[in-house]
């Protein structure tokens, strides 16, 4: 069975680098499971940089427009 990609791994490049390495170990069993968890955590990472970015390229009228959407949609969820 192919060792288990540790969750101390936080740099994406650490990340891709185990994956290509236990993809391409000769009969290797595939976990799926892992795969899902390690590309989750990838995506979270992105998706984190995104928002902040995002923030910083806003104008001061599209920020409002955004906080009085999201304030909108807490109140409603009752």
């Amino acid at each position: 069975m192919p060792k288990r990609i540790s969750s101390k791994l936080k740099d994406p490049n650490q990340i891709a680098a185990a994956i290509v390495e236990l993809s391409t170990l000769e009969n290797a069993e595939f976990d799926i499971a892992t795969l899902s968890r390690v590309m989750a955590e990838m995506g979270r990472k992105g998706g984190k940089i995104g928002g902040k970015r995002s923030l910083e390229t806003m104008s001061p009228v599209d920020r409002k427009k955004r906080a009085k959407k999201a304030a909108k949609a807490r109140w409603n969820k009752k």
